[in-house]
């Protein structure tokens, strides 16, 4: 199986111990089944419906001997979507649950996906011009989601391109691949118009209100390509007030004039507004970056920079990523997506959060809570989704990685168990072995996933 097909975790054993070499519990109420990785949904080719989505929800799941980033080993419950208990490592027996034993495994907060695309992910290998037919889109959507979900994120927000010859079809087959993964993680639209103002702008602007109608949770854009930035603007924001949907534009954040005028007009709009990636910001003089941080933080727009690289939203204008530290010392929000998955816009994108935050901490200058907080809780924040604690009440949305700090798991995050809903949605198991020798055995070199002895 190739690596863009996300296989489905594997079956429980009997002693129920998931220790990141294979030997997984199944997940409460089924996990994906094959069919899913090829965008049908568990079952014979569809979703599952809400009585048995209920359910799957409701199993009680523990998750035993954790570390928290705070240093703590610790027993997790989970039950009806939620954490339900959290308490020190052994205090809880399993009782009727289900469970996970995540020693050696740092539990987190799941990370978000804010700026994907996965109307054109995937595509960067096709030999001739990229099929928008439904099923093409839809298909590609389904499996960009699933890599995302592999590699932790539980929500991903897919800015989908509506207008031109292919009209609403993209976002049709989006919000359909959104359907079909019901269960496994959340997909939201945001429709993204190119022209919107003038006569030439007509059909886009009654294309924006269309999507919104058939379900665009969030309506997008980019000034920077259409002729009239501030009626682009005008128009954008107009809508979503109408609608009361939140606003993601696209924007490459190099002038500061525009970035005033979007600060000026986000400020009466209760929904929010997002820009990204704002690498442009990055280009400008330091006093005037400055200043249009100061405008951005007073106004509460919210930044989703790309530290994996451009998306194919915008002209590629260079690669530099936007100022996270100038942005957070002004008070800017600032999450981190991962734009581009193998497409135009970078045909080695891998979707990946972790590598997004390492990529913050390794050269954006961030300290590794700070990083993953870009593509964690601040990720969430943007998408308007709840914030995830591990502790009573939370949402279960975790990320269980192999090691036990922020720092090593960012630089060596290969094992990987993601929860949704509170139930175990996606697993990646990587083992390392060295040959044997003299000098491996002398050194007791590591091991991942190394089997305990059995009986």
């Amino acid at each position: 199986m190739s690596d863009s097909q996300p296989q489905q975790p594997p079956p429980s054993p009997r002693n129920g111990r998931g220790d990141g070499g294979g030997q997984a519990p199944r997940p409460p109420g089924g996990a994906p089944s094959p069919d899913a990785s090829r965008g049908r949904g568990p079952g014979p080719g569809r979703p599952p419906g809400p009585a048995a989505a209920a359910a799957a929800e409701s199993a009680a799941l523990l998750l035993a001997g954790a570390r928290l980033a705070d240093g703590r080993l610790v027993d997790v419950r989970l039950g009806g979507g939620r954490i339900q208990a959290v308490g020190a490592a052994g205090s809880m027996p399993p009782g009727a649950s289900a469970r996970v034993d995540l020693t050696g495994w740092l539990l987190l907060p799941a990370p978000a996906e804010p700026h994907a695309h996965g109307d054109t992910a995937l595509t960067a290998d096709c030999a001739g011009p990229v099929s928008y037919a439904p099923d093409e889109v839809q298909r590609r959507a389904t499996e960009a989601a699933l890599l995302q979900l592999g590699h932790g994120a539980t929500a991903v927000r897919s800015h989908v391109r509506i207008g031109g010859a292919h009209g609403l079809g993209p976002l049709e087959a989006v919000l359909q691949a959104r359907r079909s993964l019901r269960g496994l993680t959340d997909l939201t639209a945001a429709a993204v118009p190119r022209l919107l103002t003038g006569t030439a702008g007509a059909d886009g602007r009654a294309m924006l209100r269309d999507a919104v109608r058939m379900g665009a949770a969030v309506v997008g854009g980019c000034p920077d390509l259409d002729p009239d930035p501030a009626g682009h603007l005008e128009t954008v924001l107009g809508l979503a007030s109408e609608h009361g949907c939140p606003v993601d534009l696209h924007t490459d954040g190099g002038d500061p004039d525009r970035l005033a005028r979007i600060a000026a007009m986000a400020r009466g709009l209760r929904t929010g507004v997002v820009i990204g990636p704002c690498g442009g910001l990055s280009r400008l003089p330091l006093e005037a970056a400055h200043r249009a941080a100061d405008r951005l933080a007073e106004a509460g727009v919210r930044v989703t920079c790309l530290p994996q690289g451009d998306c194919a939203a915008l002209e590629r204008r260079g690669l530099r990523t936007a100022p996270v530290r100038l942005l957070r010392a002004a008070g800017v929000r600032v999450a981190a997506g991962s734009g581009a998955l193998r497409d135009a816009g970078n045909p080695v994108g891998r979707g990946d959060p972790l590598e997004a935050a390492y990529l913050l901490a390794s050269q954006g200058g961030l300290r590794p809570a700070e990083a993953y907080e870009a593509v964690g809780s601040a990720a969430r924040e943007a998408m308007g989704l709840p914030e995830v604690r591990v502790e009573p009440g939370a949402p279960a949305e975790l990320l269980a990685v192999r090691g036990d700090r922020i720092a090593g798991v960012l630089s060596l995050a290969y094992s990987r168990i993601v929860v949704h809903r509170g139930r175990v949605v996606a697993r990646t198991s990587a083992v390392r072995e060295y040959c044997d020798s003299a000098v491996a055995a002398a050194l007791d070199l590591p091991r991942q996933g190394r089997m305990e002895p059995g009986p």
